[in-house]
């Protein structure tokens, strides 16, 4: 390890990063909230009256939420590569601003097919979003610093639901407002901010420290020379580019162990609110607002132990057990929550281990691919890894449904999802050994030890 890592920070250092935390992280963190919300808003609809307009089974509804990410997985690597070649800012802009025209537009769908259509083209728009904001933070942040920044920037998704579910249950209750049904209004209200964040982020974004007049030429200069000096190690030590990325045993791995927590995040985030609805026979009638706050609420605690989860490996560095272990509590919580049907605040507590247990690792597993890629190889091997993380969001909306469907309840579904987190934790430990054996595929020791 280099021993200047070790030592503490000037003041040049902490002051450059302390205005990059500040400036860039809670935008790009806003941009994030839309977008989860965005892509979620559909499973706040489903419980109030989607459904039924559209006439959708179970099954088809788990195939309208998964198939955004068909559209999302075939454009995710171009897009990334796009990014890395016109620029992070007007690369980001466009995307937020196509995919808000495209989420305003599930106001006025008619039928299934129209639903179909529109998450798919959703998903195209959206494509490159999550690693371009990925790739474009290694662009400002030292790797030594990205683990704190990453865990800031990846709050804004327990937030999303934390916040997104009783403000989408509040805009579902504007029944009538220009003539909509309320889901509808809920489809127009979390649209159109997109559209709005994306023209600022093109004056708010910057694509390197050199062009942030809010940054000092001292600290302008630390950065730039922190995160050249960088490059050369890393391309030396691992001589990785584009097409590398694609044969490279450690992107691979990661995706499988990406697919498993993305798995569980989404069959948590796509069915959750269809579960919640299902309380009112044991709690009595509720609100969309009441339904939007007990949706919320785990993803609230979430947030806390992302925050300091993230802080702990900061300080201790990343270790093989920072990511396995919440994988694995993740892995027996979520059957448990369908165990205990008909005791809503018993399910409610197991379904906050399973969202706390997926939310200490996203933001610390983003760290491990930045460590071996760099430049374009980084752009494409993180859109490589997300976008096969990614058919997990296609499979846990669909099959989730489908096993809904045929077995007349979730215990099955989420059997299934506790199965997939269990294979991420199992492959990271398996990543741990081989490394100390195989080279191939270590998964760079340095940064997750033993």
């Amino acid at each position: 390890m280099d021993s200047g890592a070790k030592q503490e920070p000037g003041p040049i250092e902490r002051s450059a990063i302390r205005k990059v935390t500040v400036r860039l992280v809670p935008f790009l963190a806003l941009m994030f909230f839309i977008n989860f919300l965005d892509r979620t808003a559909i499973s706040f609809a489903a419980p109030h009256g989607m459904m039924e307009y559209l006439g959708l089974s179970a099954a088809q509804f788990g195939f309208a939420s998964g198939i955004f990410f068909i559209g999302y997985i075939i454009l995710e690597i171009p897009s990334n590569l796009a990014l890395h070649k016109f620029g992070a800012r007007k690369w980001l802009a466009r995307i937020m601003i196509t995919w808000g025209i495209v989420a305003v537009l599930f106001t006025f769908v008619q039928t299934g097919t129209q639903l179909y259509w529109l998450r798919f083209l959703l998903g195209v728009m959206e494509a490159g979003f999550f690693p371009g904001a990925i790739f474009f933070l290694s662009m400002w942040v030292p790797a030594r610093y990205r683990a704190k920044v990453l865990g800031l920037f990846y709050l804004a998704q327990p937030l999303t639901t934390a916040i997104g579910a009783p403000l989408a249950g509040g805009l579902v209750q504007l029944h009538g407002l220009f003539g909509l049904d309320g889901w509808r209004v809920m489809f127009l209200g979390v649209g159109a901010p997109a559209i709005i964040v994306g023209v600022l982020a093109i004056f708010i974004l910057k694509d390197r420290p050199e062009d942030a007049g809010w940054l000092t030429h001292d600290e302008q200069q630390w950065l730039s020379t922190s995160l050249a000096d960088e490059a050369p190690r890393t391309e030396k030590a691992h001589k990785l580019g584009v097409l590398d990325t694609f044969k490279n045993g450690r992107v691979w791995a990661l995706s499988i162990v990406y697919f498993g927590f993305i798995y569980g995040l989404y069959a948590l985030g796509f069915f959750l609110p269809t579960i919640v609805s299902g309380f009112k026979r044991d709690l009595g009638e509720l609100s969309a607002i009441q339904e939007g706050l007990i949706t919320g609420a785990p993803y609230i605690v979430a947030a806390v132990v992302l925050y300091l989860w993230s802080r702990k490996v900061q300080r201790e560095g990343l270790k093989m057990w920072h990511i396995a272990f919440p994988a694995f509590v993740g892995a027996v919580s979520i059957p448990c929550a369908l165990f205990v049907e008909g005791n809503p605040f018993v399910t409610m507590i197991f379904v906050t281990l399973t969202a706390c247990s997926i939310f200490a690792v996203l933001p610390n597993f983003w760290t491990l691919p930045t460590q071996f890629l760099t430049g374009a190889a980084a752009a494409a091997g993180t859109a490589l890894i997300n976008t096969l993380g990614n058919l997990a969001g296609f499979s846990a909306g669909y099959i989730t449904g489908w096993l809904k469907d045929i077995s007349g309840g979730y215990v099955l579904p989420m059997f299934v999802v506790g199965g997939m987190m269990a294979i991420s934790g199992s492959m990271l430990i398996f990543l741990r050994r081989s490394g100390l054996r195989k080279q191939s595929l270590v998964v760079v020791p340095e940064v997750l030890t033993a």
